[in-house]
């Protein structure tokens, strides 16, 4: 697993479980717990894991209100993408394969969900 998120977990005292079963991955406030759907590729790996620190730092909680839940996924979706994508690293993956996302999300050892929030951070994609 990936050693800076995992460092990063560390330091916000959040513990990392697979959880068979879960979908992809979910972050527990309560029990500050993430957890990780085993199986996945290492992209699809990092990425979730990235997507619910984001949940944690940004202290967001369980909600009902769809408004609220999508808002959430999106920020938390930013957060992982400034985490995981570099400014030079997004240029140098889009000047080999173009504005493709998955091409880019390959590149960048992302998911495609997080090449998409960078773009959103660039307003590439509005």
């Amino acid at each position: 697993m990936d050693a800076l998120l995992l460092r990063l977990a560390e330091e916000q005292g959040i513990r990392v479980v697979e959880a068979p079963g879960a979908f992809r991955g979910g972050f527990d406030p309560e029990r500050r717990t993430i957890r990780l759907s085993p199986g996945m590729s290492r992209r699809t790996t990092r990425s979730v894991f990235a997507h619910e620190l984001g949940h944690a730092a940004l202290g967001h909680g369980p909600t009902s209100h769809p408004l609220i839940d999508r808002r959430q996924e999106r920020q938390a979706d930013a957060w992982a993408a400034r985490l995981l994508i570099s400014p030079q690293d997004y240029a140098a993956a889009e000047a080999r394969r173009g504005a493709h996302l998955a091409s880019l999300a390959f590149d960048l050892d992302v998911t495609v969900e997080l090449v998409a929030a960078y773009r959103r951070l660039l307003h590439l994609d509005d």
